[in-house]
C-alpha cells in the first residue's frame, strides 16, 4: 500500500481512554511512503486532551450536520439503488435492537459525507475503523459508495455486547484485526475474512522498570487505573477490602479514571468504612499515571462482566503495570491471562467474586521473593509481545500486503 493514503476512522476523537489509537496514529505517521488521516463520527466526549492527541485534532475530519445532509443527498442522486441497498440492509441488520438502529441511522449520512469527500478527492485510500460498531458500519458504506477499501481493528464491546451486521461488515474487509486469541476465536463464527492477532502496544521504553518488595509492615500503596464504569469491577475491588485480612487491612487504594459510577462508588467507599483507605482521582494526565506506577506497591484491575454483556478485551493498563515491574492482580476473563499469566507475570481472581478477590490479593501480598520471578517476566512478556514498534511493524505489514 506505498503511497496510497490510509484515513483511521473511530467513533470519536479524542477519547482519553483510548491513548492506544493515537500512539498507532503517531508510529504509523512517522513511516515512509504513507500518508496518514483521520476521521470521525461524532464529537468526542471529554473535556481533556491527552498532549498526544493534540496534534491530531487539527488533521481531524468531522462532518457536521450540514455536510452529512448533503453526503446523503450526493449518495442517493449519484448512487440511488446503492444507497437504498444500504438503509434496507442497516434496517435489518439493527432491527432487533431498536436503540442501536436509530444511532446506526444517523451514522449513515455521515458515513456518506466521508464516502464524498473520499470519492472527491481522487487519491486512493484505505479506511482503517478501530471498532466493529459505528466505525465498522462507516466502513463499510465507504466502501460502497467511494470504493475504498477497509480493514477493522477489534477490541472488546464491539463484539461483546452488539454482533448487530458484525458478519456483513466483516466480509466486506481486506482484512480483520483483533487484540487477543479469545477475540480470534469468537470471530471465526462471524466471517471467513482473515483475522490477525495484534496487540495494542506500548512503547516500553517509557516505562521505568523496578521490581517491588511490598513492604513487610504499614501501608501497601495499590493503583488501579480504569475508567469508572461496570465492567471495571470497581465495586468488587472495593468490598474486597471491606472484607478484611492481614494484608488487605494495610491496602491503600488509588483509583484513577472517571465515569458514570464516580458518586456512586464514592458512596459505597464511604459505606464501607474505607474512606480513609481509598483515594478517587479522577481522569489524569499520562505524566501523572506515569508516576502512580512509579510510586505504586500492587496494581489491581478486578475486571467483571457487566450486566449488559460489556467486558474488557486486553487492557492497556495492565501492560503498562507489567512493563513498570508492579505486581499485579486482575481476574480470569477474556483475553486477560494472555497478559497476566497465572503464577508467571501475576495473579488471577475470579471475576465478580469478592472473596476471591480478597483470597488472591492475600496471596500476591504474601508471595515474597516470588514478586521478582512475576515482575522480570511480565516485563519480558511486554517487550516481547506487546511493544508498539513490534506491534506497529505487524499492523503496517497487513496494510501494504493488502
Amino acid at each position: 500500500m506505498s503511497g496510497k493514503q490510509i484515513d483511521y476512522l473511530v467513533s470519536r476523537f479524542p477519547v482519553t481512554s483510548e491513548t492506544f489509537i493515537v500512539r498507532e496514529l503517531d508510529a504509523l505517521a512517522h513511516t515512509d511512503g504513507l500518508t496518514v488521516g483521520l476521521r470521525s463520527l461524532y464529537p468526542s466526549p471529554d473535556p481533556q486532551v491527552h498532549d498526544i492527541a493534540r496534534r491530531w485534532m487539527a488533521k481531524l475530519v468531522r462532518p457536521g450536520v450540514g455536510a452529512s445532509v448533503t453526503g446523503l443527498a450526493w449518495a442517493l442522486f449519484r448512487h440511488p439503488l446503492v444507497t437504498l441497498s444500504i438503509l434496507a440492509d442497516v434496517v435489518r441488520g439493527y432491527a432487533a435492537r431498536p436503540s442501536l438502529l436509530l444511532r446506526a441511522l444517523v451514522t449513515v449520512p455521515i458515513a456518506m459525507a466521508h464516502a464524498r469527500d473520499l470519492r472527491s478527492s481522487g487519491i486512493t485510500r484505505h479506511i482503517h475503523a478501530h471498532y466493529a460498531t459505528y466505525p465498522a458500519l462507516a466502513a463499510w458504506i465507504c466502501s460502497r459508495l467511494a470504493g475504498a477499501t477497509y480493514s477493522v481493528t477489534i477490541h472488546a464491546h464491539d463484539l461483546y455486547v452488539d454482533q448487530s451486521m458484525l458478519g456483513r461488515k466483516l466480509d466486506g474487509a481486506e482484512f480483520i484485526v483483533t487484540v487477543s486469541e479469545y477475540n480470534r476465536r469468537i470471530l471465526a463464527r462471524y466471517t471467513s475474512t482473515p483475522i490477525q492477532v495484534i496487540h495494542c502496544g506500548i512503547n516500553t521504553a517509557a516505562y521505568p522498570f523496578r521490581a517491588r518488595r511490598i513492604p513487610d509492615h504499614g501501608p501497601i500503596r495499590a493503583l488501579c487505573v480504569a475508567s469508572l464504569q461496570e465492567y471495571k469491577g470497581h465495586e468488587v475491588l472495593l468490598r474486597a477490602l471491606a472484607l478484611g485480612g492481614p494484608g488487605v487491612d494495610r491496602i491503600e487504594l488509588d483509583l484513577i479514571g472517571g465515569g458514570p459510577l464516580a458518586d456512586e462508588l464514592q458512596s459505597l467507599a464511604t459505606e464501607l468504612g474505607l474512606t480513609s483507605r481509598v483515594r478517587f482521582h479522577g481522569g489524569q494526565s499520562e505524566t501523572a499515571v506515569k508516576q502512580a506506577l512509579a510510586e505504586a506497591d500492587i496494581f489491581v484491575l478486578p475486571s467483571i462482566i457487566a450486566a449488559d454483556g460489556q467486558m474488557e478485551g486486553l487492557p492497556v493498563a495492565l501492560m503498562e503495570a507489567l512493563a513498570s515491574g508492579i505486581p499485579t492482580v486482575s481476574t480470569s476473563l477474556s483475553g486477560i491471562p494472555e497478559l497476566v499469566v497465572p503464577g508467571k507475570t501475576g495473579l488471577l481472581a475470579t471475576p465478580a467474586d469478592a472473596q476471591s478477590l480478597q483470597a488472591t490479593l492475600e496471596q500476591l501480598i504474601s508471595s515474597g521473593a516470588t514478586l521478582d520471578g512475576y515482575a522480570r517476566t511480565g516485563r519480558d512478556l511486554v517487550e516481547q509481545e506487546f511493544d508498539s514498534a513490534a506491534t506497529t511493524a505487524a499492523l503496517l505489514a497487513l496494510f501494504r500486503t493488502n
